[in-house]
């Protein structure tokens, strides 16, 4: 699905060290993981600390019951729960293509919708992570 897209995925985290080393090893991801210990990239796209509301609010409870219901339970973290995540789509070019800050734990774009804004073309050029200082216009 990513292959046929020429779509290249990082993910970043401002944990480092044995956090980032865990986090990496419990998920199995198998992408680039991208430290960045002084939140640079969270702050220039807008995300920032999450209230206690969001974070602990009915859709991250809706979310962890789905989860336990098909027996994954979540395991207690050690890392700052109160930073908000997101996904953010860069095109070849460096143009944001989609910038979602993320409400709380449970508020993420489906893949589906994510894949949805990209062309399906084995001849396009990857996708890459790039400095949001670079984008103007995100």
């Amino acid at each position: 699905m990513l292959e046929e897209r020429n779509i290249r995925v990082a993910v970043v985290t401002f944990e480092s060290g044995f956090l980032a080393r865990a986090y990496a090893e419990d998920t199995g991801i198998e992408w680039p993981l991208l430290v960045d210990e002084n939140r640079e990239l969270y702050q220039a796209y807008g995300m920032l600390a999450a209230s206690f509301r969001d974070i602990w609010g009915p859709a991250t409870w809706w979310a962890y019951l789905k989860e336990m219901a098909r027996g994954r339970f979540p395991k207690r973290t050690t890392g700052d729960i109160s930073q908000r995540g997101g996904d953010v789509l860069i095109d070849p070019s460096g143009v944001v293509r989609m910038h979602h800050v993320a409400l709380g734990p449970a508020d993420r774009p489906s893949v589906a919708s994510i894949l949805a804004l990209v062309p399906e073309r084995k001849t396009s050029t990857a996708f890459r992570a790039e400095s949001p200082a670079a984008d103007k216009s995100a």
